[in-house]
């Protein structure tokens, strides 16, 4: 059994994203109110566990991509969680020693393990924020990612298995267009989401009914819904497409391919 011991100034009562994705992932660093979530999600969506796997997955093949053929240096990484193998920095690190990552979260347990986060290569430069993707102004404005990052020069925004989290009313788009606004031409977008275009209407009210009583407001959507937030952005081939098809280094049959229900793309700002 593990250990619900928590240090002081964490709430282990309530669940949050982070720990619940820390332990569909087979983390340590969860609750039993996160587990209780957690599972009250799989029963409606039996492969989320192998959807979360596929997200780190399309992380790494971003991040490879975009230090790789698209020559970035800078990363901004929002919602990143608790650290796991193979982190932003870890990979852009390994291929360009002197990426610079910032790190965004607003779990306080995540902020205890930053220092895995900033376990940066000697060329280069991580920095971690408490914050929140909901107030973009104060992510911008902060000191250690004026210091860290040059947002003069082109920037990668990740916002991985984020944006599922912001409903309607708290107008995700208009953050997301803040951020980019604020980057400079050359940057680049990149998003992975949950989406229902899968799920039949027993499905999808047996999903929404399990995400009611998860305790974490989460709002899937359709490709359509997902590609709108790229509107004015230049899709990277192949585009809007499953996270296990984005450029996959080799294919791998799946029986249901569209059970992980996770969409992903890069997309160039300017």
């Amino acid at each position: 059994m593990q250990s619900e011991f928590a240090p002081a100034g964490i709430d282990v009562t309530t669940p949050h994203p982070a720990r619940r994705y820390d332990y569909w992932l087979g983390g340590k660093n969860n609750f039993e109110a996160d587990r209780e979530s957690a599972e009250l999600v799989a029963e409606a969506f039996p492969t989320i566990r192998f959807a979360c796997l596929e997200n780190r997955k399309f992380l790494r093949r971003a991040v490879t991509y975009l230090t790789e053929e698209a020559g970035i240096r800078q990363f901004l990484d929002i919602g990143a969680g608790l650290p796991t193998v193979g982190n932003v920095h870890e990979i852009a690190q390994g291929i360009a020693p002197e990426s610079r990552i910032v790190y965004v979260d607003n779990d306080p347990i995540v902020l205890i393990h930053a220092r895995t986060l900033l376990d940066s290569a000697p060329e280069g430069a991580t920095a971690y924020l408490d914050a929140d993707v909901r107030d973009p102004a104060n992510i911008l404005s902060q000191p250690d990612l004026l210091s860290t990052l040059d947002l003069s020069q082109p920037v990668a925004l990740m916002l991985l298995a984020v944006m599922h989290f912001i409903t309607d009313d708290e107008k995700p788009r208009e953050l997301i267009r803040q951020l980019c606004d604020a980057l400079a031409p050359g940057s680049y977008l990149v998003m992975t989401h949950a989406t229902d275009d899968h799920l039949t209407q027993e499905d999808l009210t047996e999903t929404r009914e399990a995400n009611e009583r998860s305790g974490i407001p989460f709002r899937l959507r359709s490709t359509a819904e997902f590609e709108s937030f790229f509107t004015g952005l230049e899709l990277v081939p192949p585009g809007v497409s499953s996270v296990m098809t984005w450029r996959p280094e080799t294919w791998r049959a799946h029986p249901r391919p569209e059970a992980v229900s996770m969409l992903g793309a890069v997309a160039r700002i300017g």
